[in-house]
């Protein structure tokens, strides 16, 4: 089940992110950053509750968003729980009337999979580099950026 995330799952997120973000796959989050951007962040729960997948739509502009955070449990992978909380996530940029979304990714080939396009980094407003700052690869990022069209995407799934 997906669904909203609640301040109740917020240290499960933190230790979900912080493992992937010690292994350099993402960028983690302190609980700081986790709590004022709640909102952004959708789970992905089983029937007893328990929290095995995360991620983010972040909204960057009036006509851009950004999936950001995408863990899944490594024990649920490969049961398609990324592709849907990234659908889910798209979802809700197009409820916005926000048709553009990019993603700074390790996992490339999961985002092509999804409907996402390579783009040059460098064609991103300069606002979405506000978190880059913080990370300990900046400034030699070695991210992919990718971006899709929302309509084109829910429209072929």
């Amino acid at each position: 089940m997906i669904r909203n995330a609640r301040m109740g799952d917020v240290k499960t997120i933190h230790s979900l992110l912080n493992h992937f973000a010690d292994k350099g796959l993402l960028l983690g989050r302190s609980y700081s950053a986790l709590y004022d951007q709640l909102r952004d962040f959708k789970v992905f729960t089983d029937s007893e509750e328990r929290l095995l997948g995360v991620c983010a739509l972040h909204i960057s502009w009036e006509d851009l968003a950004e999936i950001r955070s995408l863990a899944v449990h490594e024990d649920a992978q490969g049961k398609n729980i990324g592709k849907k909380l990234v659908r889910a996530c798209l979802e809700e940029a197009n409820h916005f009337g926000i048709d553009k979304v990019f993603t700074l990714t390790y996992q490339a080939g999961f985002f092509r999979k999804q409907g996402f396009v390579d783009i040059d980094k460098n064609k991103l407003p300069h606002k979405i580099w506000s978190d880059c700052m913080n990370c300990p690869k900046f400034p030699d990022c070695d991210e992919e950026a990718l971006q899709c069209s929302v309509a084109e995407v829910l429209k072929d799934s």
